[in-house]
């Protein structure tokens, strides 16, 4: 996941070299793995990555991830090191460990130039020191200095996530590939993908509802566990020569130890990832829609978070008319190695066209042109002619996904209901590339937009900004992913009712500070996730009431439960609601420019709370001082007092079996289960078989019931 450059400590001006250590690359031969890559004509030194560890904590509709490596300078002289990573999809990274004199220190959030000057200056003294950063939307930088020679250096990272859960299927990923852009910037850099030492990579689900299985896609020396029906482990990685060495059952003696500790490391030396970690796992049939909480209010007199999931029990009806189907596919150079799957998964979704529907194909690289004549009926002659043709095409060139948009957006039928898929890989490089261009566009006209968005290096806000403008939906594909089933997966909710206008009152209880503020569209198997504020002295029960138009008719679904007044059980839902505000603003700045009052209101506002919440931002950073400089810079140790808080509730929680966190049970929302995938409304058993051949992400869960463990 993450890659090194090095640079010696001068006395003048340093001349900065990229060099990376990459152990992780992509699942095509011509993305790279995680972070900035160096030069082919480098010849500085890189340093070696010798533990990189991944532990991750999924429960109560959040993950928790927590990265530590160590590092080690085997040259005969100081150097700096930074190195980067993708920033997970809606992550909020709010703890940096560097270890300084053996001991963990806590990093602190400060306004972004502020840090940078007091690394700067901190350096320019030789102190240790270390600083975290954003580099716009997709990549942190973390920079250490110094890393004495042939000594290590240790860091911890971790960030938290609200779960991705969608038609009774959970994924979580984690991202080890950049990416690449366009095929000019592919052919300059190069990388190794090797650990060298110890990698591990821990997973554990404690869910409050049962999980029939969990899949691990390409990922053959996965390891998946079931404790009990809500309890699952995924395990994978090197052990290291200690570990490998007990269980040998080499203790007897400190000689007979060490042997059995070169003999291991002598095989199991190097372990070598190239894709993303992806993790999937299904809940069981007939589970009821539903509304779950989890709060945040350690006295009764303060403010408390809550974070609400509501989980519609609503039965969507298929739709039957005809309908206008619009594919804008991405075909520049980055594309090279994904394509194939790209069309495969156009092809299956052709293939379950209507005969009433019609189609056009709009390619697009640095200029987009049309490879149907106008629409296309989706008759079986015509719909085999169009996939030959897809599947012919030869990837190249930039990136100009206006243009694509525009030429989708011009030629539309205003008497069909007509849908836009949009899958792209890239970042907008050619043409307008301007977020509000985009925002303004797609609002010209009433359709829905849906995008595909492949990998770690597409432009992900712009791409979720402008779905969300046209009240459509989002998927993220890692190359790791089963992309036909992802694709298949979300073009088979444009065939059902959706539900549009979406709104949630809550009465009885002062509540502020909610986000979304406008929730807009929910289609069917999806979940809304509410964060906001909330205050009471007392246990008080509130009414809360979920509405929404389904075919144009307004349909309300309420309940009535309690927000506690004493809640210490979930801190990190304080940090969610934080970065759920900040990329509410970050956002209205991208869509509408950043050179007005305005904008500078937010982004005052972003660091205001970035700094009280401890998040790293585009406009904030976090930085790791020997501690008597905290004081001496007068900072305060608010994050460090903040980790403490959290680190403790997680300590409690792992000693707990997972808890059900419904909290309208007394009073159900719903009295619908909730859609799965292949499955109806009302909650009828899952035909699962019958879909296998269309969602191949799913084909792992034939898996026998009473199997404690298997390798995936």
């Amino acid at each position: 996941m993450f890659s090194i450059k090095t640079h010696l400590l001068q006395r003048a001006m340093q001349q900065l070299g990229l060099v990376a250590f990459l152990f992780l690359s992509s699942l095509s031969s011509g993305a790279m793995a995680a972070g900035l890559l160096p030069p082919t004509n480098s010849n500085l030194p890189e340093l070696d990555i010798q533990s990189h560890k991944v532990n991750v904590i999924l429960e109560d509709g959040f993950a928790t991830t927590s990265v530590e490596q160590i590092f080690k300078n085997p040259h005969n002289q100081d150097l700096e090191a930074l190195y980067s990573f993708p920033i997970p999809d809606k992550a909020a990274v709010g703890e940096f460990i560097f270890w300084v004199d053996g001991k963990p220190v806590v990093g602190e959030v400060l306004e972004k130039k502020q840090a940078r000057d007091i690394y700067d200056k901190e350096k320019q003294a030789g102190r240790q020191t270390a600083l975290t950063e954003q580099k716009g939307y997709k990549t942190f930088e973390i920079s250490v200095t110094p890393v004495r020679a042939g000594k290590e250096v240790k860091i911890k990272l971790v960030y938290v996530q609200k779960t991705d859960m969608d038609s009774g299927i959970g994924r979580y990923v984690y991202p080890l590939e950049d990416g690449g852009v366009d095929e000019e910037q592919l052919a300059f850099w190069n990388n190794n993908s090797t650990v060298k030492n110890h990698f591990s990579f821990d997973l554990q689900i404690k869910s409050s509802w049962p999980v029939k299985g969990i899949r691990v896609p390409n990922q053959p020396k996965a390891q998946v566990n079931q404790q009990t029906d809500q309890v699952w482990t995924v395990t994978m990685g090197s052990q290291t020569s200690t570990e490998a060495a007990q269980r040998q059952g080499e203790e007897e003696t400190d000689v007979k130890l060490e042997q059995a500790i070169s003999q291991v490391s002598s095989s199991n030396s190097a372990y070598t990832l190239d894709k993303d970690m992806v993790v999937y796992w299904r809940l069981a049939d007939n589970l009821p829609g539903a509304v779950e909480m989890i709060t945040y209010k350690p006295e009764a007199n303060a403010r408390g978070t809550f974070m609400m999931t509501l989980t519609p029990g609503i039965d969507l009806q298929p739709i039957n008319e005809g309908k206008d189907w619009v594919f804008i596919l991405d075909i520049s150079g980055s594309m090279k190695g994904k394509y194939q799957t790209l069309a495969e998964g156009v092809k299956r979704a052709l293939k379950q066209m209507s005969p009433n529907d019609r189609v056009k194909v709009i390619l697009f690289n640095n200029k987009a042109s049309e490879l149907t004549s106008g629409y296309t009926l989706a008759s079986n002659s015509n719909i085999s002619q169009l996939i030959q043709e897809v599947e012919a095409i030869k990837p190249q060139g930039g990136t100009n996904v206006y243009d694509g948009l525009s030429m989708a957006i011009k030629k539309l039928d205003s008497d069909r209901t007509s849908a836009i898929v949009l899958v792209t890989d890239g970042v907008a490089n050619v043409g307008v590339t301007e977020q509000k261009q985009f925002i303004k566009l797609i609002k010209s006209k009433d359709v829905r937009l849906f995008t595909f968005v492949m990998g770690n290096s597409a432009n992900k806000p712009l791409l979720e900004n402008l779905t969300e403008a046209s009240n459509g939906f989002s998927v993220n594909v890692s190359n790791n992913d089963d992309i036909v089933g992802r694709i298949m997966l979300a073009t088979s909710k444009v065939s059902f009712e959706a539900m549009h206008d979406v709104d949630v009152k809550i009465s009885g209880i002062k509540v502020t500070n909610v986000q979304p503020e406008a929730p807009g569209s929910l289609y069917r198997g999806e979940q809304l996730v509410l964060l906001g504020h909330y205050w009471g002295e007392n246990d008080k029960e509130a009414k809360v009431t979920f509405s929404s138009k389904i075919s144009g008719e307004r349909k309300n679904y309420s309940s009535q439960f309690k927000f506690p007044a004493i809640s210490t059980e979930h801190p990190e839902i304080e940090r969610l609601w934080a970065f759920n505000t900040i990329t509410t603003y970050q956002n209205q700045i991208d869509n509408f420019g950043g050179n007005n009052n305005e904008s500078e209101d937010k982004k005052q506002a972003i660091v205001d709370i970035a700094k009280e919440y401890g998040l790293v931002t585009q406009h904030t950073s976090m930085i790791v001082l020997e501690e008597a400089q905290f004081k001496q810079y007068n900072i305060q140790r608010a994050n460090n007092a903040r980790i403490k808080t959290e680190n403790q509730a997680r300590s409690i929680r792992a000693k707990q079996a997972p808890q059900s966190r419904q909290v309208d049970q007394q009073q159900p929302m719903y009295k619908s289960n909730r859609s799965y995938v292949g499955g109806g409304g009302h909650g009828g058993a899952l035909n699962f078989w019958s879909v296998l051949m269309l969602l191949p992400l799913l084909i792992f869960f034939r898996a026998e019931k009473n199997s404690s463990k298997s390798k995936v």
